[in-house]
């Protein structure tokens, strides 16, 4: 009997290795598409929502900022806005600053527009 060298049979590993590499790519394309589905469009969406609430504040709306501040839009400019959080006290905040819209400014109500009423 005659003995053949192990370096000339087939391993297993080369015989395994003959597949197609369609399955990797295939799995790269389903990670990415669940990640733009579950990350990146909802924070786009959100993004836009928080752009066009920064864009409609107008005096006498109530807002709340991104620290947690209550307080009622007094004036406002293309960059900055001035929140009045007690009676007679201003403080001036970036646009960006304004996280939520709590209740809209009374329409046509310009009169009112931080008139403060005096104290009794």
């Amino acid at each position: 009997m005659t003995s053949v060298p192990l370096a000339a049979l087939p391993s297993a590993a080369a015989q395994q290795s003959s597949g197609s590499g369609i399955a990797p790519l295939v799995l790269l394309l389903l990670l990415g598409g669940v990640t733009y589905l579950m990350l990146i469009r909802p924070q786009r969406r959100r993004a836009k929502q928080l752009r066009e609430t920064q864009a409609v504040l107008s005096p006498g709306a109530e807002v709340m900022t991104t620290a947690g501040l209550y307080a009622t839009v007094v004036a406002h400019d293309d960059e900055t806005v001035t929140l009045e959080t007690s009676p007679g006290v201003h403080s001036r905040y970036a646009r960006a600053a304004v996280a939520r819209i709590l209740t809209p400014a009374p329409v046509g109500d310009e009169s009112a527009g931080g008139a403060v009423p005096p104290a009794v």
